[in-house]
């Protein structure tokens, strides 16, 4: 029996998850790390091919910072959106279902607790319970058939707006230093090298990897793409100019 039972002090304030199915956390990391590696493997590349510190350069980077924020957001409101649209259209569905065929519902849903491990009469039960409320009827199901909350789904707009900003922001990093005056792609290498192994820093504090390994599979992984387009405009700007 659990009735007059209360979690404890310390297991409640000790207890709280953080929200993953907000639609903004991926957006707005994959944002940020894309507007920082692209925009520094860009501005990387033009820097091999063309003279350094040349206004093309400056060009490009805002070109490309400009290009690719746009480009994300519409690609994560387009993304979202579509995916908020299927499960709304398959929530309808099990709507539709609870209303036209009530029992065999409830059957189907005491089967799902069966092979989680009930009793077979207490699952009969607690479907039986679910199904006196068709809304707490229609969560159950969508809950356990979908695996989503009908109520958070993700939101395209925040999911829009968050790549929209974290782009702009990673792909502004590399650019600033020719915005000052740099001359060579050093000052950009240094600023964007450190803000990939901050970043990869940050975003283990939202999993389960140390900040020292975030950090360097991100500074690796942006350093190579960086160096492989600075290959690949050493190789083409030459003949091109």
């Amino acid at each position: 029996m659990t009735e007059g039972r209360q979690v404890s002090a310390e297991h409640h304030g000790d207890h709280n998850h953080r929200d993953v199915n907000g639609g903004w956390l991926r957006p707005a990391v994959f944002g940020a790390m894309d507007g920082l590696v692209s925009n520094f493997a860009l501005i990387a590349g033009m820097d091999g091919g063309t003279q350094s510190g040349s206004k093309f350069i400056v060009l490009a980077g805002l070109a490309g910072l400009a290009a690719g924020a746009f480009s994300m957001a519409a690609g994560e409101y387009t993304s979202v959106a579509s995916q908020r649209e299927l499960a709304r259209a398959e929530i309808e569905v099990e709507r539709q279902e609870i209303a036209r065929h009530p029992i065999d519902e409830e059957i189907e849903l005491a089967e799902t607790y069966r092979a989680k491990g009930l009793d077979p009469d207490l699952a009969d039960k607690v479907a039986k319970q679910f199904h006196t409320d068709p809304d707490q009827a229609l969560d159950e199901h969508v809950r356990e058939e979908l695996g989503i909350d009908r109520n958070d789904l993700p939101n395209p707009l925040i999911a829009a707006g968050s790549s929209f900003v974290c782009f702009a922001i990673g792909a502004f990093i590399p650019l600033l230093p020719y915005l000052l005056g740099a001359t060579s792609v050093v000052p950009a290498l240094i600023m964007s090298l450190t803000a990939l192994f901050a970043a990869g820093a940050v975003v283990s504090r939202v999993t389960s990897r140390s900040w020292w390994y975030s950090g360097l599979r991100q500074l690796i992984l942006g350093g190579l793409a960086a160096a492989l387009t600075y290959f690949v405009g050493s190789l083409v700007g030459p003949g091109i100019g």
